[in-house]
């Protein structure tokens, strides 16, 4: 039986080769959207959340805070990457506008696009993340991720978490994800 082993330069030709796909293969404007474009697809992200869970649109009225990420795209092959932008937004207005980036190495291949709601739930919480400059999920705080079953109300949940997290495709919840390791820095837009 063979084993295939690989040498640090071929780990660093599958970067690079990586690199180069996704800075040529795909659409330069997804990385600098501009303050409108976040905005316009914040909203839909918040519709398409309020038709998917239940009872969504009332949950989303008791938060202190709604980050949102309408596209966070990772691609990976044995190295992995994801990003995405997105605006915080506070009593229904945006307030800032961020990125959130992570990195992995591992066996992986392909991509995949996915939404990332996350809501803030007390104020102290807000607070500690509008006042860094990068605030990594794990170190910096964490973010419970929402996992319940079709049929219940969100709002049926007794959340006692400062910060729940829902991460979404176009089919649905996509569940056993995680966000630790994300990192969640303010752009200017």
């Amino acid at each position: 039986m063979k084993y295939m082993s690989f040498s640090g330069k071929t780990v660093f030709g599958f970067f690079i080769f990586f690199f180069l796909i996704i800075t040529f293969c795909l659409p330069q404007h997804s990385f600098a959207a501009s303050a409108t474009e976040i905005n316009i697809n914040v909203d839909a992200t918040l519709q398409r959340f309020k038709l998917m869970v239940p009872g969504g649109a009332e949950f989303l009225q008791k938060a202190k805070g709604v980050l949102v990420f309408p596209s966070v795209i990772k691609a990976g092959f044995f190295v992995g990457g994801e990003y995405g932008e997105g605006a915080l937004r506070v009593g229904g207005k945006t307030v800032g506008y961020y990125s959130t980036a992570a990195g992995s190495i591992g066996l992986q291949l392909g991509a995949q696009s996915k939404s990332v709601v996350l809501v803030f739930l007390q104020n102290k919480a807000l607070a500690d993340f509008r006042q860094s400059k990068g605030w990594k999920v794990g170190v910096d705080g964490s973010v419970a991720l929402v996992k319940w079953g079709t049929g219940g109300d969100i709002n049926t949940i007794d959340m006692k978490d400062p910060i729940v997290g829902f991460v979404f495709s176009n089919k649905g919840l996509m569940f056993n994800l995680t966000l630790e390791g994300s990192k969640f820095s303010p752009i200017v837009r």
